[in-house]
């Protein structure tokens, strides 16, 4: 079975990388959410079927209270990206869908348009996929990506997931159908730590 640890424990004690801390993401986070999702709207519409929905403060808020109550309830673990230094809201990373029965998350993320390009979202990735593997006792995390979504394809390439296939038409997103490339990463896969 899945072992979710309370959020009060990880917002006392936060995951940190060399430049990131990842909290568990809540109503505190509503504000830099939609500005953060404002900011990016051009670059996430086209791979992110719900950000058409954002579409203000309040919007983030339910977001945001909904994700308290998805890992308070056990159904899925989000956290907020944020910069170590200046604390600066960076975008969002989570494990969804869980699957206690079958010790089985999916892997979810997105970050900042002004923040790609610098290697954060490899970072976060491999810090929730420690957190994945070691205290919520996942065996298997899996992870999509639409097929001409390069930047995030090469996010799950660093993080050392297998490819398992591609899902056809698996999301309808932005006015289209998306194909999704499926990969996954069991717990004994050996992972790339550098």
């Amino acid at each position: 079975m899945l072992a979710v640890p309370p959020r009060s424990e990880i917002r006392a004690r936060p995951l940190e990388t060399a430049r990131l801390q990842l909290h568990p993401l809540d109503a505190t986070d509503t504000r830099d959410l939609w500005t953060s999702v404002e900011a990016s709207r051009a670059h996430l519409e086209p791979w992110l079927p719900w950000v058409p929905f954002n579409i203000d403060l309040d919007a983030s808020g339910r977001y945001a209270e909904a994700s308290a109550s998805d890992w308070d309830a056990a159904r899925a673990c989000r956290f907020s990206i944020r910069e170590k230094q200046s604390r600066r809201f960076l975008g969002v990373i989570g494990l969804e869908a869980f699957a206690h029965l079958h010790e089985s998350v999916e892997l979810g993320y997105w970050l900042r348009h002004d923040c790609t390009g610098k290697g954060l979202m490899t970072e976060a990735g491999r810090a929730v996929l420690d957190w994945a593997f070691g205290p919520v006792n996942a065996h298997r995390v899996r992870v999509a990506a639409a097929t001409d979504n390069h930047a995030s394809l090469s996010v799950i390439g660093r993080l050392g997931f297998r490819f398992e296939g591609i899902a056809r038409q698996a999301e309808r997103c932005n006015g289209r159908w998306l194909d999704h490339a499926v990969f996954a990463l069991l717990v004994a896969d050996p992972r790339p730590t550098g």
